[in-house]
């Protein structure tokens, strides 16, 4: 649960991330306000939930295997790891 949580935060955070990096770059400081009108974080955040929702997509949609999950278990005193069959 927390591992899909912090996926989608870190793809929503990104483009903010991205624009803070394009500013340091440029040797400014990025955490003035004149920085983050309201335009530009409107587009960040639009941007941020498009990236979100395709790294969401991308994730879901990716590849599955396919049969049965055996959990790992205990076989003759040693440690089997699970494995899908």
């Amino acid at each position: 649960m927390w591992r899909a949580i912090i996926e989608t935060t870190l793809f929503f955070s990104a483009p903010f991330a991205l624009y803070a990096l394009f500013h340091l770059l440029q040797m400014r400081w990025p955490f003035v306000a004149e920085l983050w009108t309201k335009g530009v974080v409107s587009t960040l955040t639009v941007a941020g939930l498009v990236v979100a929702v395709a790294g969401l997509l991308l994730v879901g949609l990716g590849p599955r295997q396919q049969g049965t999950y055996v959990p790992a278990h205990i076989e003759n005193g040693r440690l089997v790891p699970g494995r899908f069959e």
